[in-house]
């Protein structure tokens, strides 16, 4: 199950944005860097800029996700494929609860390979870094 198009990273300056500038948390399997929203709105009279401010808005709307596994992770794409298919169910069952405008990098240790990793496992850690990243709606 694939994260909805609105939900993705994909771009290779965002990518870059959340390295130089996203916070870190590490757990055993995962590493998350997050970027904080934006959230300097402030009005103008000028229309120009006002419609770029509401595409800004759009664009910030929903947290978007992007997923890093590197060969150094396991040199089969198959054992890559597998871990970030796992991941991204995980982050299915997630999404609901995580603040918007959020842009959030998972990257995979090379450790979740060779310890055989299961999705409640992913599923667990992420959900401790997010929280330790106060990513959650609330900060649950």
């Amino acid at each position: 199950m694939a994260l909805p198009k609105a939900n993705r990273l994909k771009s290779r300056k965002d990518f870059q944005a959340v390295f130089r500038e996203g916070i870190r948390r590490h757990g055993s399997y995962l590493t998350l860097r997050a970027l904080k929203p934006l959230c300097s709105t402030k009005p103008s009279l000028d229309t120009a800029t006002q419609t770029t401010q509401a595409t800004d808005l759009a664009h910030l709307a929903s947290t978007r996700i992007g997923i890093s596994i590197s060969t150094k992770v396991s040199k089969r794409a198959v054992v890559r494929n597998r871990i970030k298919r796992q991941i991204t169910a995980a982050l299915h069952n997630l999404l609901p609860k995580l603040s918007p405008g959020w842009r959030l990098v998972v990257i995979v240790k090379p450790i979740a390979a060779e310890s055989k990793c299961v999705s409640p496992q992913f599923l667990q850690e992420l959900e401790q870094l997010l929280a330790q990243a106060e990513v959650f709606d609330g900060n649950s």
